[in-house]
């Protein structure tokens, strides 16, 4: 039996033991673990015997300037000594003063840097480890100086060949340990460039193909770098010289005929050759694991192409790789089915040859199985198998404690069978170290195995009580690493009465540990290990927590924004609480860049100025002590592009070029297009125009052109972003000059005085001459006559002034451009008119209709046209109110107008005061201004109703009465009939009482009301009264005073106004008052009414109704100069209050504000100004409406 060894493997503390476990970790399971913390203290009473771990390698090269150091590290128990051997023979190194050992080492150190020469220990050096259990030893270590010698000198002629010829120039490095790396530079230590001509081989040689003039040259020197000293030695100089045909020529063409040397094409083109290697074939040998390399380097005119191929298989895809031009083949990890004919091919146009490589792949040693440690317990059996392959097959040797086991002691349960050692029975006396040699002609390996026979009781190493916390649903794995000889049993058990676990729930591991598939919250608790042997037992118990997995419930998304604006990333997360949380952003799967524009808070990343390095992948990690989640999002940074450049013109001519130029980076958003501008920088300079606009999958565009022109072009591209800066402008193509293509635009003809006709144009811009010398014919004649066109060429104006023309006389005229290369089409003809004159005759038969109060209409016959003079343009309406000869003393008299446009013959007069006496005239418009008025013509407008009294003042309230006092209504619009007063009672719950009419003669401004409630608040509400009806309401509301006696009792007795308890009672009630007010308040506004205000909606005066449109009627007019807009329909509110905003008329309802008009059907189209300084608003006055907060306002 097999007796094992299990260490943990290292932990975590406790509570930071990740639930993945390696279970795969190499199991040093046939060993103490001597050098394992914890688990070394549980075994430091343990036997074992010794083990290399570390020693320097067989082949060791040291640098001869320092000190040689050869390696040598074992461990066992009782720590070994160490000894050495040089070169076969007992090393010692007591008696060299320059070599001491490392203290608990084996390690050599031989101070060659103060004396001593590193030859002198050149040698074959092996080390032994040896304690009471056996004796183990290290490889053959072959030590040797390393070595970088001279070249040696050599005289070296100068090489001069003819173009085309091959060169092969050697360097012939000088050997050293280990070889150097070549490579060929010039003077400069610049290397030497490489091509398919020329190259360097694997030997160091420099190989042409052929020789160009260009490789004429004095110094090309090889030089090897050797690594292991750090030196570099240089070769002498090569120079070479090439000489052309046209030296040749000159110095050999007098011996030689045409045909002898031009002639001579085949000597200077051929077909291939190699150069390396030589003749048809040749033979390579590689040993297994290392790279083979083969070469074939040919020479020929033109420059031969190297192939390769296996003549008996496929080249390895994954380890063929072809290096120098592909003159040399190399396949790494060669083994030995890579044995086989590799054939290289040399080709040019001339021919082809082949070369035949034939591969063999030798072995030295490698491992099949190697011998592992054996720990037994007394009586058991064991073996130790080493086997190992090569070509040859390598020989197989045994030594036991160092010492070749043919002459090493006797040990009866130990026999040798081949690669096999077979023990039997083994006893404590059978602990050995052994030692397998195998060994070829190519190398050798060498292994140490222990056999340690111990007798001990289980023992758990893993720590007690350690506790393990694993994430839901996810493998648990606790640990029950164990020792004991012969090898326990291990069983498992959960909770303090639980039975032992077994394989279909759980996974029993060799090594002791049990594994939990997949954990779940019910997997939390106490487990148990019991490790049993037949000379004991040992229990060890864990614990396991269920931790709730990490999870993230906001993911950060795919965002796109602009260059220079702010994203943001959302990453919120889900832990188990009783877990620390840790939150990281990378991008690209490395840290966030450190400047302040990335910001990370609790929940997000925001980054600020995006630019375009920030685009790409960023990734939010949330770290728990236990697990581990990430999501991910693509940051897209998109741009407007940049702007094209290398603009470049094609194509040129005469009215036509092709322009192209290359796009600038898109930014992320694909050109949609680009907009072509031009300049003219001969008549426009620094201003840029529409050209054209060309897909954005195009890069060039044909563009159309006009004559006489400095063009310089630009393009912009445009994404769904926006557009980009402007390119940079092209070259300039200036345009041959041609005849004008277009005639003047916006050709009219008006006359300024009576006596002329005025012709303006728009004249062409530079762009539009097409050539130098710009002029204008200008033409004219009678529109109704038959005179001939009058022409004139005028210079590069925009107007011709015709003088003498009869007044107001069509006239059809034309305007032609010209310049120095001729005349543009004929022009169309427009018609035009010569100056207008005052028109003559007044309008006629004036009539006036009034309409009502405010509105009238007038009507009158049109003038004949040929009394206008000029364009009729409409007629103008004069009105005004007539004054009394002492308001004329105070005040100018006003006249306002009203325009109504074309041949219109009457028109509506709004905005009239009633009860007034106006006069008016009629005058005809044309474009020169008005012609004559017509007589005046009166009328009288009829009474309206009034506005409201101008103020209610309450004065004098008594224990009964209350005095009115008022003022009569600013605008009486008639003669005032009477008052009406009404007025109410208003109870301590704000109710209103019955409503009390009363009629007070129109003379009066002063009435008092008696036989009233004492100490009551009433309302009131009063207008004024004309045959037309009645007027605006005003308002307003007083309180009778207090009973005087009743204010005696109360005096007599205590005052309990001033007691606290009273004050604070009263602040109760008048905070209750004001809340029920409040509500009152609200209910109003949402549609409540007084009793009075119902009565007065259901029996309003018809006088006091808004008046309807379709009655014709408009209410009252104001004043121009007010500046008060004048509104259809004066509407009086039901209660009759009027504000001021609501009093007056607009005639903007008209027609359109200052140039309004009346339509066909007589509605207003004119306008109307004052004619006298502004006067104060005479807008009705009333009394603000009532509201429960006004009343409460008076009771305090």
């Amino acid at each position: 039996m097999q007796l094992k060894i299990m260490p943990k493997k290292k932990h975590l503390p406790a509570g930071r033991v990740p639930l993945i476990l390696f279970l795969c970790q190499v199991i040093s399971a046939l060993e103490v673990p001597l050098d394992h913390g914890g688990k070394a203290k549980l075994l430091e009473d343990l036997v074992q015997p010794p083990t290399i771990t570390q020693q320097s390698p067989k082949d060791y090269i040291i640098d001869p300037r320092e000190n040689i150091v050869i390696q040598c590290e074992a461990k066992g128990k009782p720590p070994p000594s160490f000894s050495w051997t040089q070169n076969g023979t007992h090393f010692d190194i007591d008696k060299d003063p320059l070599v001491t050992m490392k203290p608990d080492s084996g390690t050599l150190i031989i101070n060659i840097m103060s004396e001593g020469k590193a030859e002198t220990y050149e040698g074959v050096y092996q080390c032994t480890a040896r304690n009471e259990r056996g004796a183990a030893i290290s490889n053959n270590i072959v030590v040797r100086p390393s070595r970088s010698p001279l070249w040696t000198k050599e005289k070296l002629e100068p090489m001069t060949l003819q173009n085309g010829q091959p060169l092969v120039l050697p360097c012939r490095p000088p050997v050293g340990l280990p070889p150097p790396i070549i490579f060929w530079m010039d003077n400069s230590f610049q290397r030497l460039p490489q091509s398919e001509r020329v190259s360097q081989g694997l030997n160091g040689d420099l190989y042409f193909s052929n020789v160009l003039p260009e490789d004429t040259r004095e110094d090309y020197i090889c030089y090897a770098r050797f690594n292991h000293t750090q030196t570099i030695q240089q070769k002498q100089p090569i120079s070479v010289k090439v000489i052309s045909v046209d030296e040749l020529n000159d110095t050999i063409a007098a011996n030689l005929s045409d045909t002898e040397f031009y002639g001579a094409k085949s000597n200077r083109e051929r077909p291939p050759t190699f150069l390396t290697p030589e003749g048809n074939a040749s033979n390579k040998e590689e040993l297994r694991g290392n790279v083979l390399s083969l070469e074939c380097i040919a020479e020929g005119l033109p420059t031969p192409v190297i192939y390769w191929i296996k003549e008996d298989g496929t080249l390895p895809i994954n380890r063929t790789f072809y290096r120098n031009f592909q003159k040399t083949l190399q396949i790494i990890q060669v083994s030995e089915a890579d044995s086989g004919n590799y054939q290289c091919i040399a080709k040019n146009a001339l021919g082809a040859i082949h070369h035949t490589i034939s591969v063999t792949v030798k072995a030295a040693p490698y491992w099949i199985m190697a011998p592992q440690n054996l720990v037994l317990s007394p009586g058991e059996d064991g073996a130790l198998i080493c086997r190992a392959n090569g070509n040859p097959k390598p020989t197989i040797s045994w030594l036991s404690n160092g010492v070749p086991i043919e002459i090493a002691s006797d040990d009866p349960s130990r026999k040798i069978d081949g690669d096999t050692i077979i023990f039997s029975n083994v006893q404590e006396r059978s602990s050995a170290v052994y030692q397998c040699n195998a060994s070829n002609e190519y190398g050798y390996l060498l292994a140490n195995a222990f056999v340690n026979v111990l007798a001990e009781p289980p023992r758990i190493l893993t720590s007690a009580n350690t506790h393990y916390q694993v994430i839901a649903n996810r493998p648990a794995l606790l640990d029950c690493a164990f020792f004991g000889s012969p090898l326990p049993t291990i069983e498992w058990f959960k909770g303090a009465k639980g039975s032992a676990l077994h394989e279909d729930t759980y996974v029993l591991h060799e090594n002791g540990t049990l594994g939990i598939p997949v954990a779940q919250k019910e997997s939390t608790g106490t487990y148990t290990c019991v490790a049993k042997n037949k000379l004991g037992i040992a229990k060890n118990e864990v614990n396991l927590e269920i931790k709730d997995p990490t999870r993230i419930i906001k993911q950060p998304e795919y965002a796109v924004v602009q260059r220079g604006s702010t994203v943001s990333f959302e990453c919120k997360v889900k832990h188990d609480h009783t877990l620390t949380l840790t939150v990281t952003w990378l991008k690209d799967d490395h840290e966030l860049p450190s400047d302040g524009r990335f910001t990370v808070d609790e929940d997000q990343l925001v980054v600020a100025d995006v630019g375009d390095n920030d685009g790409g992948t960023y990734t939010c990690v949330a770290n728990t002590t236990l697990d581990t989640v990430s999501a991910s999002a693509v940051l897209g940074v998109v741009d407007v592009p940049d702007p094209p450049f290398d603009l470049e013109l094609t194509d040129q001519l005469d009215k036509s070029v092709q322009l192209s130029w290359t796009p600038g980076d898109d930014n992320n958003s694909p050109i949609t297009k680009f907009i072509i501008e031009y300049e003219d920088a001969m008549h426009e300079a620094g201003l840029w125009h529409y050209q054209a606009d060309v897909p954005g999958t195009q890069t060039r565009a044909q563009l159309k052109l006009s004559p006489y022109v400095n063009y310089s072009f630009r393009v912009m591209a445009e994404n769904s972003l926006g557009r980009s800066s402007p390119s940079q402008p092209s070259e300039q193509y200036f345009t041959k000059a041609a005849e004008p293509d277009k005639n003047p635009m916006t050709v009219e003809g008006l006359g300024s005085e009576p006596d002329n006709l005025v012709i303006t144009w728009k004249p062409l811009n530079g762009f539009e001459s097409n050539g130098p010398g710009l002029q204008y014919k200008v033409s004219w004649r009678q529109k109704d006559g038959d005179d001939e066109w009058t022409s004139v060429v005028v210079a590069n104006v925009s107007k011709y002034i015709v003088s003498g023309t009869p007044t107001f006389v069509p006239y059809l005229i034309k305007v032609q451009a010209l310049n120095d290369m001729g005349f543009a089409p004929e022009p169309s003809a427009v018609m035009g008119h010569s100056g207008e004159d005052l028109p003559m005759v007044a309008p006629r038969n004036v009539q006036v209709n009034v309409l009502n109060g405010t509105l009238a209409e007038v009507h009158w016959d049109p003038v004949p046209l040929q009394s206008v003079r000029g364009h009729l343009q409409g007629y103008r309406i004069y009105y005004w109110k007539a004054q009394s000869s002492s308001k004329r003393n105070r005040r100018h008299m006003e006249k306002k107008i009203l325009i109504f446009q074309g041949s219109k013959t009457h028109g509506m007069l709004p905005g009239l005061e009633p009860f007034s006496h106006y006069l008016l005239n009629v005058r005809v418009v044309n474009g020169k201004g008005e012609g004559p008025a017509s007589p005046d013509k009166d009328f009288n407008t009829p009474e309206g109703v009034p506005s409201a009294p101008s103020a209610l003042k309450i004065v004098n309230p008594t224990l009964d009465s209350l005095t009115l006092e008022w003022d009569p209504p600013r605008h009486p619009n008639g003669i005032l009939t009477e008052y009406t007063l009404k007025y109410q009672p208003i109870n301590s719950t704000h109710e209103l009482g019955p409503l009390i009419d009363l009629k007070i003669p129109a003379n009066k401004t002063r009435w008092t009301l008696k036989n009233l409630n004492f100490s009551t608040r009433y309302k009131f509400y009063f207008y004024a009264q004309t045959s037309a009806g009645s007027g605006s309401q005003i308002t307003e509301e007083a309180v009778t005073t207090v009973d005087e006696g009743k204010m005696a009792m109360a005096s007599r007795q205590v005052d309990i106004a001033t007691q606290g308890w009273f004050i604070g009672l009263m602040c109760a009630v008048a905070l209750l008052i004001l809340i029920l007010l409040i509500v009152c308040f609200i209910r109003r506004n949402k549609g409540g009414k007084y009793p009075v205000k119902e009565k007065e909606d259901a029996h309003a005066d018809p006088e006091i109704q808004p008046m309807k449109e379709d009655d014709g009627t408009f209410g009252e007019y104001s004043d121009a100069e007010d500046h008060k807009p004048l509104k259809k329909g004066s509407r009086t509110p039901s209660d009759r209050t009027v504000k001021k905003e609501d009093s007056d008329d607009s005639l903007v309802d008209y027609g359109e504000g200052v140039n309004g008009q009346f339509n066909e059907d007589g509605s207003f189209i004119g306008q109307y100004s004052g004619k006298k300084e502004k006067e104060p608003a005479e807008g009705n006055e009333s009394s603000e409406a009532p509201s429960p907060v006004n009343a409460m306002n008076s009771f305090v």
